[in-house]
């Protein structure tokens, strides 16, 4: 492409861009109050006035930076004569509409985007211009989400960002004690991935309108399988009689663990991903047969709303809880294998059963036990869920009682001897 042709596929690419930002400024800003300044006439102008007095000089910022001084001047004058227009009632002005840093930035953003697409690739230019129609159209839904949010959740969010984007950098990524290869950059961030993981499912709880007793169970086992599974016997054992929604519910959580499992181990170690997929894969799918069994075979009652418990997993005691476990089971699985070998580890696997298995097996796709094959650790990785599903049949029992979980409870106690059996095909 020739020079003359490359500019004026940059020129036209700025007179798109800024015609496309016109339309939804015009849309959502002159529909009712025509005096806002911009729109699909005056950004094509402003870009095309942009580009060319970046032309002048592209060596020099000096004609295109007096043009910015210029366009801002004259949206400030504009801005306080619609504020004094604002404070006269009898003039019957409608200004108080425009009253809004929105309206100059879109201006002075449709002024920029000449120089942007002359001298920045072209998906920078879309992207911008993008952004900025987004944010345009969904004015209504986002000042609503402001009063949707409370405000402890956007504090929790702020030091989750604190830790994930100020801590997590400073930490050192070398082992710092000679009993684990796990290091403190690695203990954090398993602690992101699993806590951001958990933080979508918590979100979606929260806010998203549900029915029925399956899709809280979806995400209730995004986020905790075991809690879950307590909170759907609970509500068994206060109905009084087997319901088939809330017993299907209770497997639909394990299948979910599995994906989960599937997808903690794929962030961290896709190798050992790819081995273990047919597996959790197979075993997901085996839980959703019989979720489906429980839901058709079962009295499914009339239906109701059931509402799980959502804690948020930002809390940065939660964050602490997961950080203190995951050290500890690193350490004991390099103690377990150095003083029992392998067999030291599956016995460790087992027990993580009782409590949340996340830690464990993050601790192992992270290469947190030596000398320790791929498919050792992946054995131990099926070992540690099938134990969680026997002890999660049993939390059936206990909290839901026998003749309210007694199908569930069966279900996730034969799952979880059926899972028993499967890592048998990975330490051959």
């Amino acid at each position: 492409m020739t020079p003359e042709l490359h500019l004026a596929a940059r020129l036209g690419l700025a007179l798109g861009m800024a015609l496309f930002m016109g339309l939804a400024f015009e849309g959502v800003y002159k529909r009712d109050v025509r005096t806002s300044p911009g729109g699909i006439r005056t950004f094509p102008l402003l870009a095309l006035v942009g580009s060319l007095l970046y032309q002048l000089s592209p060596s020099s910022p000096l004609p295109f930076t007096v043009g910015l001084a210029a366009v801002g001047a004259w949206l400030y004058a504009h801005q306080r004569a619609e504020a004094r227009a604002a404070l006269a009632p009898s003039s019957g002005s409608d200004s108080t509409a425009t009253a809004s840093l929105v309206v100059p930035t879109a201006n002075l953003l449709a002024y920029c985007l000449g120089p942007i697409s002359l001298t920045q690739p072209a998906w920078v230019c879309v992207a911008a211009t993008v952004i900025a129609v987004l944010l345009l159209e969904s004015r209504a839904a986002l000042h609503r989400l402001v009063f949707q949010v409370p405000a402890d959740e956007v504090f929790t969010l702020g030091k989750f960002l604190i830790l994930v984007g100020i801590i997590l950098p400073l930490l050192p990524n070398h082992p710092v004690v000679p009993w684990t290869p796990i290091t403190p950059f690695q203990v954090w961030l398993a602690l992101v991935a699993i806590s951001s993981l958990s933080y979508a499912s918590y979100l979606l709880q929260r806010y998203l309108p549900s029915s029925g007793a399956l899709w809280p169970a979806v995400l209730g086992g995004a986020y905790s399988s075991t809690a879950t599974t307590v909170a759907l016997a609970r509500e068994q054992s206060q109905l009084g009689a087997p319901r088939g929604d809330l017993a299907a519910g209770i497997i639909v959580a394990t299948a979910v663990m599995y994906l989960r499992i599937e997808v903690i181990v794929a962030i961290f170690n896709a190798p050992l991903a790819v081995l273990l997929a047919p597996a959790l894969l197979g075993q997901c799918v085996l839980a959703v047969l019989v979720a489906v069994w429980l839901w058709y075979s079962s009295e499914k009652g009339a239906a109701s709303s059931t509402s799980l418990p959502a804690v948020n997993p930002l809390q940065l005691g939660t964050a602490a809880t997961f950080a203190v476990l995951f050290v500890l089971l690193a350490l004991a699985s390099n103690w377990m294998r150095d003083s029992f070998g392998r067999e030291g580890v599956y016995a460790l696997s087992l027990l993580t059963g009782l409590t949340d298995v996340a830690p464990f097996i993050i601790n192992l796709a992270q290469g947190g036990v030596t000398d320790m094959s791929l498919r050792a650790i992946g054995a131990a990785v099926l070992l540690s869920a099938a134990s969680n599903n026997v002890v999660k049949g049993f939390y059936a029992l206990s909290f839901g009682g026998r003749r309210a979980c007694l199908r569930p409870a069966i279900a996730l106690l034969a799952l979880g001897l059926i899972g028993l059996l499967v890592p048998l095909a990975y330490v051959r």
